[in-house]
């Protein structure tokens, strides 16, 4: 039985040398934990964007799952602390940064350490490899490695942790030229229109609702408010772009 996954989310892209050699980092101490590669593209040096798509993709996983999450612009400075969150039974382990702010926002049971464990070898550029692979291999066999536990009550949360749970810009293109925004679709009731440069979309449940070439917006299969084109390229056709605001 599968009790354990990791899962990998950051923006180092699917080319070059840096994915593999974070999950070869995990292997050497989880052998036989499967790794996932769920985004390498997420918004490049853009830890806030990135959070709202994190937290739309982990609500799939089971409890148990460790996601090993790296948008670090700011590795190896003081500007952010390397932490572990164990958030409705998920681990979560990376930066922090305001990566984690939405799944940290949107869950029910949160618990929060400052990371002091140190590997014997510690770049100050790689800490995706140095520091959050072996940590998340730890999870992924049962130990906690060491950190400072953040007490949390009901009303209080770490400063960091601050984002509006609805985000008015698009935070991703897909391959097919779809745009995800960092918007709750549940957030939005009835037939309303939402505005993004000088088009007006009307909302539609799925592609075949709408003419072939016809723009539309629809809450994609994470929950998310998504733009897109019967059979074609929103971004293109719309130019659209990751940091576009949208509007009502």
């Amino acid at each position: 039985m599968l009790k354990s996954m990791i899962v990998l989310f950051t923006d180092y892209g699917w080319q070059g040398p840096y994915v593999g050699q974070m999950k070869a980092a995990c292997l050497q101490v989880a052998p036989t934990v499967p790794i996932i590669d769920l985004l390498h593209d997420a918004p490049v040096f853009d830890a806030h964007s990135s959070a709202y798509l994190l937290a739309a993709y982990a609500s799939s996983f089971p409890e148990g799952t460790i996601f090993l999450g790296v948008v670090d612009p700011g590795v190896g400075s003081d500007s952010r602390q390397p932490v572990m969150l164990h958030v409705d039974g998920r681990w979560f382990v990376g930066p922090d940064n305001g990566l984690f702010d939405i799944v940290f926002q949107q869950g029910n049971a949160s618990e929060w350490w400052n990371i002091t464990w140190q590997p014997q070898s510690l770049s100050r550029t790689f800490h995706g490899r140095d520091l959050f692979a072996p940590v998340a291999a730890k999870l992924a066999m049962g130990e906690v490695p060491p950190g400072i536990t953040m007490p949390f009550s009901e009303n209080q949360k770490h400063p960091v942790f601050s984002a509006a749970l609805d985000y008015y810009r698009v935070i991703y293109i897909d391959p097919f030229g779809n745009a995800i925004t960092g918007l709750r679709a549940s957030a939005f009731t009835g037939k309303r229109k939402l505005q993004i440069g000088k088009h007006r979309l009307n909302q539609a449940q799925t592609f075949s609702d709408v003419a072939v070439g016809d723009a539309f917006w629809y809450e994609n299969a994470n929950g998310l408010v998504e733009i897109a084109i019967n059979q074609g390229s929103a971004a293109k056709v719309l130019e659209i772009s990751v940091g576009d605001t949208i509007g009502e």
